[in-house]
């Protein structure tokens, strides 16, 4: 009697092993594939915005860069005013700062914000770096053809590399190392094009070497604000949301509208403005239309920089923005009647070619953040199952 009941016991004992071995195993496989498909599910994410980003960038600075060509070949004249249309179409950014706001108190992040000091030194820097940056751009574009224009700004890449190599860390694989070589070349091609058909006027030698300067050093501006304002989202700010993204293009925009807009009115270009509406070759509607479009597609740019800055790297930004200019010259064969020559054709392959390695690159990453992460939910599952 005593042997049944102790074989009866063992037979539940034993039982009851094998029911919490088999709800632990089935736990483990649930946490595994609940892991397994979040990381999943950001990674699609983060490539539909790093990809609606690059967009961004694209259309804005082609749309504004032609326009802006537009504002000069039809009788505009005003540096300080192509300048100050770059950044001042800030305010269309107030009502997505104010959303992001909103949700502020729905956020779980504890990160400690910086000082007020600290937040506004870094608006006053990168803002009046901004305000340089357009103003030197401004005098480049309206003295240098658009190919010598294109091929000196192409330097934003090895400035960019330079500046993240000491602010961000910037690693260098020989996919990107191909890809900025091309984007490089691709650039440097189009100043082998015949400039007849751009519609620029033939500098003299003296503005020439003023255009070449301004253009440089607007290339070298660039680059470091791009560094700078990756350095100040990760290493001061420590948060990566898109309230950050808006305050950033916001207040830095104002800075160097301001100052922009001192500029304007101290030169004594603002009495010419009216002047110049009224001798636009496409009437006064077209002329404000012109200003109002070159202001909105330069924020759309902003907006698709800094996102690729928050989402990826400083440098990745540069790469995108690079792949962008020779897209210009083949959209002004249809603008502004310019002759599509062989050259042209071949900068925009390489264009394209290099923007795959960079991409292809990120690719490779993505696969082995993917692995690391597989290995670890592995050893997760292992650690529960024992």
């Amino acid at each position: 009697m005593e042997d049944a009941a102790q074989e009866k016991q063992i037979h539940v004992t034993i039982q009851g092993a094998a029911q919490e071995s088999k709800f632990t195993e089935s736990a483990g496989k649930a946490i595994g594939n609940q892991q397994s498909s979040v990381p999943l599910l950001n990674q699609h994410k983060r490539w539909l915005l790093m990809a609606l980003f690059a967009l961004l960038v694209l259309f804005g600075q082609s749309a504004a860069t032609l326009l802006g060509r537009l504002y000069y070949v039809k009788g505009g004249n005003s540096k300080w005013l192509s300048a100050f249309l770059q950044v001042a179409g800030f305010p269309i950014l107030l009502p997505f700062l104010y959303n992001t706001k909103n949700r502020k108190n729905n956020s779980t992040e504890q990160t400690k914000p910086p000082s007020p000091i600290v937040l506004g030194s870094i608006y006053m820097v990168l803002g009046t770096l901004l305000a340089a940056v357009g103003m030197l751009c401004s005098v480049g574009l309206l003295y240098l053809p658009v190919s010598t224009f294109s091929l000196i700004n192409a330097t934003q890449l090895g400035f960019n590399a330079l500046f993240s190599f000491f602010l961000n860390s910037q690693k260098f694989t020989p996919f990107i190392v191909n890809s900025l070589v091309l984007l490089t070349t691709s650039s440097a091609l189009l100043v082998l094009q015949n400039d007849d058909s751009s519609g620029s006027s033939k500098s003299s030698k003296g503005k020439y070497i003023i255009g070449f300067i301004c253009t440089l050093l607007a290339a070298a501006l660039c680059s470091l604000i791009l560094s700078l304002t990756q350095f100040a989202i990760n290493k001061i700010l420590k948060r990566q949301r898109v309230k950050e993204l808006f305050d950033f293009l916001i207040y830095e925009s104002l800075v160097a509208s301001c100052i922009l807009l001192i500029g304007l009115f101290a030169s004594g270009e603002w009495k010419t403005l009216t002047a110049e509406m009224n001798k636009f070759a496409l009437g006064k509607t077209s002329y404000t239309m012109t200003l109002m479009w070159i202001a909105v597609c330069w924020q759309i740019f902003s907006i698709g920089i800094v996102g690729l800055i928050l989402k990826v790297s400083s440098l990745f930004a540069n790469v995108i923005s690079t792949l962008g200019l020779p897209i210009v010259p083949i959209l002004a064969v249809f603008m502004f009647k310019d002759k599509m020559s062989g050259v042209k054709a071949v900068a925009m392959l390489l264009a394209i070619w290099g923007f795959i390695s960079y991409i292809y690159q990120h690719y490779l990453d993505d696969l082995e953040s993917k692995s690391r992460k597989k290995d670890v939910s592995s050893n997760e599952i292992s650690l529960i199952q024992n």
